[in-house]
């Protein structure tokens, strides 16, 4: 009779990045992997119950909103008459602004499937896990990239004329260089220059989105011109 031996579960030196088990299987042993058993709650009622009072409480201000503010709807549908500008919804604005600078593939279909495919396929790569700051290490050559990609970006946007997007992605750029030269130890400066380079990524994009949504909206308007919110032609 062989002696029953007791088999641990074993992990890597990097438990955090590539947490590995090795277990050894025999005639005569079982695989059996331990793990602590902390406190878990069930979904139902702690989950599903607080997502249904969320959901009633949105349904209940979306009836108030709409009970004592009207839709911003424009005139009955004339076949005879189109308007001009032919505005998208607000949420593709930012699109449509696209689409007066760069061809109609590259701004309906190519940026915005780039985009698409970047939300799935990064989250997959092993890229900063730990969320170290960008300016932790390195960080003078770390400073020369990111201008050189930022000038870059910068000299094909003025190609294009893109000035709705080179506004936010100058205004990211300098802040991003006055966290590098801070030395600020606590305040906002401090939490800033400890931000990875993924939240300076995601803050330049939701700023470029929300320019060129704005600009759309109030200030474009015959013929998609740049005109003034309070003009007569505002769109």
């Amino acid at each position: 009779m062989m002696e029953k031996t007791k088999i641990e579960s074993g992990f890597s030196s990097d438990a955090k990045k590539e947490p590995r088990r090795i277990v050894f299987i025999t005639r005569n042993t079982s695989a059996k992997v331990k793990d602590e058993r902390e406190p878990k709650l069930m979904a139902y009622p702690h989950l599903l119950v607080r997502e249904a009072i969320v959901f009633e409480v949105l349904i209940i201000a979306m009836v108030l909103i709409a009970l004592f503010w009207d839709a911003p709807l424009e005139q009955l549908a004339n076949p005879l008459l189109t308007p001009n500008p032919a505005k998208a919804p607000w949420y593709f604005l930012g699109l449509q602004e696209l689409l007066h600078f760069f061809p109609p593939f590259v701004a309906g279909i190519l940026i915005p499937t780039l985009v698409l495919l970047a939300l799935i396929v990064i989250p997959y790569f092993s890229v900063n896990v730990e969320g170290k700051p960008l300016w932790g290490e390195r960080a003078s050559k770390r400073l020369g990239i990111v201008l050189g990609v930022v000038v870059a970006l910068l000299v094909l946007l003025a190609v294009v004329d893109a000035w709705t997007i080179i506004v936010p992605t100058v205004l990211v750029a300098a802040l991003l260089v006055v966290s590098y030269q801070s030395r600020a130890t606590v305040g906002w400066m401090a939490d800033l220059r400890n931000k990875p380079l993924s939240w300076w990524v995601m803050t330049w994009f939701i700023a470029t989105a929300v320019c060129l949504t704005v600009v759309g909206t109030f200030f474009r308007g015959p013929g998609w011109s740049w005109v003034w919110p309070w003009g007569t032609h505002a769109g």
